[in-house]
């Protein structure tokens, strides 16, 4: 039989909730020995749709989507240092959460949030949508706080 969870993709996206989530995919790792991909995602589709809207020129988007991707590495990082501290490797990518899934044979995609959130308008809230809308793997949604109190115990 093939294990549960062979693979875990875990979405990034610079708030609590995601780090919450991936401190929850390391407990998973620790205890079924699943793979761990951290994903952070840069939103280039909203950054376009602010330059069509003209609230960015051009080069100002350019810069924009650069430092999301810095960021994005700097999460990453944060991420790394998490799993280290435990003895647990991880893999990290800068790539779009579905694809990403796809690519990896992920058996799971993990992410943080607070269910109230799920019916706001926020950036936040409709990536979390579109991933369990279109994701061809299950979904693991991880309430604040249950990845921390998870990470603690390990």
């Amino acid at each position: 039989m093939k294990p549960l969870f062979g693979t875990l993709l875990v979405a990034i996206n610079g708030s609590e909730a995601s780090i919450d989530a991936f401190r929850y995919a390391l407990a998973i790792k620790k205890q079924y020995g699943a793979n761990v991909v951290a994903c952070y995602v840069v939103d280039t589709a909203a950054i376009r749709q602010l330059a069509l809207s003209r609230i960015f020129v051009p080069d100002e988007s350019e810069e924009y989507e650069r430092s999301l991707e810095n960021s994005g590495r700097r999460y990453l990082s944060f991420c790394k240092e998490l799993a280290d501290r435990k003895r647990l490797a991880v893999e990290e990518l800068l790539v779009k959460i579905i694809k990403a899934a796809g690519a990896k044979g992920a058996d799971c995609i993990v992410i943080g949030g607070n269910p109230s959130e799920m019916q706001s308008r926020d950036t936040l809230a409709d990536a979390n949508r579109e991933i369990l809308r279109n994701a061809r793997c299950p979904v693991l949604f991880v309430k604040p706080g249950m990845g921390e109190e998870a990470y603690r115990l390990l």
